[in-house]
């Protein structure tokens, strides 16, 4: 960011769920890896999350949430928008904080439970990227590598093939751009290896509109289940990723099972391994919400607890 670049604030949006629930912007800037990455840059001193946001028409704009008592202030950097660009921008922000969710339900359920009781602070709203095609590519760049592998891959795409934006740095490319580069700079400059051709063929099906992403989101005429179905019949996608793609359109009853998070847990309750059945049945009494519920119980100590209630 061009710190001597003007910021204008355009607007605040109120810091509420949808069912009137406390929202905790830090834990919902940080509750997932994906939020961190390019061109997403979220900050705990300060809690701030830096995002670029594309309106209908005109540039791509970066822009910055701040949360300031009950309302999240959102800025942009660089002259002023339009105030058809403003509307957007400030929807926009709503979803990246994924404010339209209502977690209310799963909150009665954490209350009982004295190991995430700490949640019904405002803990849980995973927050989005600007698109869900935006996710579904940064979930298939944490298949199968080590995390800087994904920081290296996400901050080629956005780099070589985002368009610039007002403010400074890039959006993350359309599904149109990412179609257009051929399989060798995927292998030569993203580095991608076996996930070039996967993110080729996605990029294709999005830009013609044969993937609808939001279509798999609840509210979309699909059950859990069937999302899940046409999100594993797409290339680089396999169980992990159908998980998390699932959490990042709304679906919160599949637990992210990998190598990082059944160690983790094994590690949190005392034990050397803990098979799956058990973890299941651990988290079983929370139903649609017990992929959310696992998640929160592995990342506690993200977040230093000081820094939880500031919704």
């Amino acid at each position: 960011m061009n710190v001597a670049m003007n910021v204008t604030e355009i607007g605040r949006v109120p810091l509420r769920g949808a069912g009137g629930e406390p929202v905790d912007f830090a834990r919902t800037i940080h509750g997932h890896g994906c939020a961190t990455l390019p061109p997403m840059r979220p900050s705990l001193d300060p809690p701030r999350l830096e995002a670029v946001l594309r309106p209908a028409r005109g540039k791509p704009r970066r822009v910055l949430l701040s949360p300031r008592g009950r309302h999240v202030v959102v800025a942009t950097f660089g002259p002023k928008p339009s105030a058809a660009a403003t509307t957007e921008l400030l929807a926009g922000a709503a979803r990246l904080l994924r404010l339209d969710a209502d977690l209310a339900g799963f909150y009665a359920l954490a209350a009982d439970d004295p190991d995430l009781a700490w949640a019904a602070t405002g803990a849980g709203r995973m927050a989005r990227s600007a698109s869900a095609y935006e996710d579904l590519v940064k979930t298939i760049l944490t298949t199968n590598c080590a995390w800087s592998a994904t920081e290296r891959m996400t901050a080629a795409l956005v780099e070589h093939l985002g368009e610039p934006a007002v403010g400074g740095g890039h959006a993350f490319p359309t599904p149109a751009v990412m179609a257009a580069a051929d399989e060798g700079f995927y292998r030569e400059v993203v580095r991608a290896g076996y996930r070039a051709k996967s993110l080729r063929e996605v990029a294709r099906r999005a830009a013609e509109g044969e993937l609808d992403l939001d279509a798999l989101a609840p509210g979309g005429g699909l059950t859990e289940d069937e999302a899940e179905l046409c999100l594993l019949a797409l290339p680089g996608v396999g169980p992990y990723a159908a998980a998390h793609m699932l959490m990042m359109l709304g679906w919160h009853s599949r637990l992210i099972l990998d190598s990082w998070t059944r160690p983790t847990y094994a590690r949190l309750v005392g034990r050397t391994s803990v098979a799956d059945a058990a973890i299941q049945r651990r988290f079983r009494r929370y139903g649609a919400w017990q992929g959310l519920a696992f998640w929160l119980f592995l990342t506690r100590d993200w977040i230093p607890e000081p820094a939880q209630a500031n919704a």
